[in-house]
């Protein structure tokens, strides 16, 4: 607090004065107020009243000159519009050039000498020096502010060419979804989350310790052989906030998702449905989960063989993966409980995911799955015929029901 009346105390003195002070009287009485406060004064009155750092200690020099020597100096004044002109004054092309090298109209343009190039400050005042406009790094980052120019990062706003249907098949979902909870039937939204490595590697977010004692992890994030990696593969249920995750040591395939779903049924699914005929699944379009997927067909047949259920399959339109429930009602939870913490094991990583809560009640439960799974298993059109498939009358791609073979 006393800090800050300081400044703003020499604040109201320096709007006082200046009009009455030259350069070398302004220089001199700033480095008398910073000589005044101390240690830190230089910092104090250089925030105060805007006059550089390096202003004021060539004062705090001046002052320890003999008197006769300062005041020998008087006639040195420098006179208002003195002093080295702005190199966009001496070049008058100099702004137009730096705007034309980091104008966005010129990336892919053959003619630009920076198309292929990282637009730093250095890259942009060595490319000016080539064309005859000599600065430096610093006098071009100046420029830019002055121009309006600021370091950005990308953000999302911009979706992709949307498929004419989209609106349509969430309707169909909706109206899916909402048929079977009224009916007190499963409804289930899966997904894969994203791979995690295993180790001591920094995770995203952060925890309580005790001040100056973060947490030491590995400095290269590189996967470790002997621990692997991690991928979770969730499924949501949709009318009990309830959420069962498989993490799995080898691939994401079509396999390791249709038996997470089978874990599901069997762990939590079946005890809260047990008169259960019917099971909605809403799946993204892509990934081991894909429509397209002959594989994920045919491990859907064998689950629904299996546990004697007729599956109804919804899948989301191309790119609105993020619309699908199980992102932000388990897995965005499940991040927000491992922030900042280490993912140092299988084991961790199952305690973890399976300890999430929320307020709204959540519950999640997790296992291991040790299983390895072969990839690039090739699906015959003999195989695809003997399903039982049924595709739906609107987009039979993106919607269709397997049903038992007995």
């Amino acid at each position: 607090m006393q800090d800050a009346y300081c400044v703003a105390q020499i604040r109201r003195k320096y709007r006082s004065l200046r009009v009455e002070m030259n350069e070398r009287s302004r220089r001199q009485w700033a480095a008398a107020e910073a000589r005044e406060l101390g240690w830190g004064g230089v910092s104090a009155v250089a925030r105060a009243t805007g006059i550089s750092r390096t202003t004021i200690t060539a004062g705090l020099r001046e002052l320890d000159l003999p008197v006769k020597q300062r005041t020998a100096e008087v006639a040195r004044i420098r006179q208002p519009g003195g002093g080295r002109k702005p190199l966009t004054e001496i070049d008058s092309e100099l702004l137009s050039a730096l705007e034309s090298l980091i104008e966005p109209a010129t990336r892919g343009d053959p003619e630009s000498p920076l198309r292929w190039t990282c637009k730093s400050t250095r890259v942009l005042a060595e490319e000016l020096r080539r064309t005859n406009h000599p600065v430096g790094a610093t006098t071009v980052a100046t420029l830019l502010h002055q121009a309006g120019y600021s370091l950005q990062a990308n953000r999302k706003t911009r979706e992709g060419l949307s498929h004419p249907d989209r609106n349509a098949q969430f309707e169909h979902i909706n109206t899916q979804v909402r048929r079977f909870q009224d009916r007190d039937w499963p409804a289930i939204s899966v997904d894969t989350k994203k791979k995690e490595l295993v180790g001591d590697f920094k995770n995203a977010g952060r925890q309580w310790r005790p001040k100056g004692a973060p947490q030491a992890v590995r400095i290269h994030d590189f996967q470790d052989p002997a621990l692997g990696k991690a991928i979770p593969y969730g499924v949501y249920d949709l009318l009990n906030n309830q959420g069962w995750v498989s993490v799995g040591i080898d691939h994401d395939t079509a396999q390791f998702a249709v038996n997470s779903i089978r874990r599901w049924w069997r762990q939590m699914g079946h005890r809260r449905f047990p008169k259960a005929k019917d099971l909605l699944i809403t799946a993204d379009g892509g990934g081991s989960n894909s429509h397209r997927c002959r594989l994920w067909k045919v491990c859907l047949q064998e689950l629904a063989d299996d546990l004697g259920l007729r599956l109804h399959l919804c899948h989301f339109p191309p790119g609105t993966s993020k619309w699908n429930k199980i992102e932000h009602r388990l897995f965005s939870f499940i991040t927000q409980n491992w922030r900042g913490e280490p993912l140092v094991s299988h084991e961790a990583i199952v305690s973890l995911i399976a300890s999430t809560t929320t307020h709204a009640g959540l519950v999640v439960k997790a296992a291991l799955d040790t299983n390895r799974y072969e990839t690039a298993i090739k699906v015959s059109d003999d195989a695809l015929a003997r399903l039982r498939l049924t595709p739906d009358s609107f987009h039979g791609d993106w919607n269709y029901a397997m049903s038992p073979r007995r």
